[in-house]
């Protein structure tokens, strides 16, 4: 899909690689860019040079959804890319000491928006998609949704629901002319990477959120399911899979490098 002349929403649109997808999108000719973000002057102040529009939005909210949506819709006309990109660092433990001993709330938290977020855009946009042919879902997701995260059983548990999730949208959906790409990249220089404590997520390549939306543009062209700006995350899949009792062996070392460090 070429997003020239389409109504664009991105969800965490106020920084990172939210913004980057904003300022990209709308270079690349989009009709209109909606930013939405938990910080709504953020997302205003990204879409004011480049003529968008912006929304205050909680995405753990599924009332918050809606409203972009319905507003959006009423306002600028039909979504025709809706990016869920919204996601945060939380239940990070280093050293691991129990893989289930983050509190209740972390993982509520984290399972509202890494998953429920993507499934209450779905809800409120696969109608309306269906109805006039088409359309496109791009959800950010993380490498650590198809490989894992060492130090946070809550984030790599919730990016790999919000993968299952996606694979599942993308096959009921493309005989209605729907397609969906996932996001997956490894480290990217954002406020998210910065405030986490220091493990393997960061020092395989960070890249930009410049870069990320770059690549994110050319996967959405191209209508690639699995975009991937790290291209090493191939290898370590096909690793992964081809022998996971090894994999997870090394896994495990690199958990123990973590600890002692």
């Amino acid at each position: 899909m070429e997003v020239a002349g389409k109504v664009v929403v991105v969800t965490g649109g106020a920084n990172g690689i939210g913004r980057a997808l904003c300022e990209t999108f709308h270079r690349a000719g989009a009709a209109k860019v909606v930013a939405a973000d938990l910080d709504g002057d953020g997302a205003a102040k990204v879409v004011a040079g480049i003529d968008g529009a912006a929304f205050a939005c909680d995405v753990s909210r599924e009332a918050d959804i809606a409203r972009v949506i319905e507003e959006t819709e009423r306002t600028h006309g039909p979504i025709a890319l809706f990016c869920s990109n919204a996601g945060i660092g939380g239940g990070f433990d280093p050293a691991m000491e129990n893989a289930g001993g983050a509190p209740d709330a972390a993982w509520a938290k984290s399972w509202a928006i890494h998953v429920m977020a993507h499934v209450h855009a779905a809800r409120h946009l696969v109608p309306r998609m269906r109805s006039r042919g088409g359309g496109y879902f791009l959800n950010t997701i993380s490498a650590a949704g198809l490989l894992s995260q060492v130090g946070s059983a809550v984030y790599s548990t919730t990016k790999h629901a919000a993968v299952g999730f996606a694979e599942s949208l993308a096959i009921a959906h493309r005989a209605h002319g729907i397609k969906v790409s996932i996001l997956c990249p490894q480290g990217v220089v954002t406020d998210m990477l910065r405030n986490l404590p220091k493990g393997p997520q960061s020092g395989d390549g960070d890249l930009t959120p410049e870069q990320v939306a770059e690549d994110a543009l050319r996967g959405i062209a191209q209508e690639t399911f699995l975009i991937l700006p790290h291209p090493q995350v191939l290898g370590y899949m096909r690793r992964k899979t081809e022998d996971y009792d090894r994999w997870i062996g090394g896994m495990a070392k690199l958990q123990a490098k973590v600890r002692e460090g």
